[in-house]
């Protein structure tokens, strides 16, 4: 069974920087065939997505409000993916996830519970 585990929430007051880890385990795929996505929800709102990146070919894209300041990574060997967050903003609060969806077999999309991030002073 596919599992994903994130971790690295916390509080921060704004303009730090926190580094969440998404931990994968059971993929019976090549972890290099998912594209791995992270998603944040703040409480009352829609699930918005923050960024993604594409292992095959290690693109990476970002929503505009933040490319330059978050950066996705993967680690082959481990499995793992992480989010690298930078000069965080009060309305960027909220439970982020991640998410793996293999790139070309239908049906096999996963989610993590997900990791809350309060940025507050």
């Amino acid at each position: 069974q596919v599992q994903l585990v994130e971790s690295g929430g916390g509080l921060m007051q704004p303009g730090g920087s926190l580094r969440l880890s998404c931990a994968t385990s059971g993929m019976s795929s090549s972890f290099i065939n998912y594209i791995i996505t992270w998603f944040r929800q703040a409480t009352g709102l829609e699930r918005e997505w923050v960024g993604w990146l594409i292992t095959t070919a290690d693109t990476t894209d970002y929503p505009d409000d933040v490319k330059s300041r978050f950066i996705i990574t993967r680690d082959r060997t481990r499995k793992t993916s992480a989010l690298q967050m930078t000069s965080l903003k009060v309305e960027e609060t909220g439970t982020y996830y991640c998410n793996a969806v293999h790139s070309t077999i239908r049906g096999l999309d996963f989610w993590g519970k997900g990791t809350l991030v309060t940025v507050s002073s």
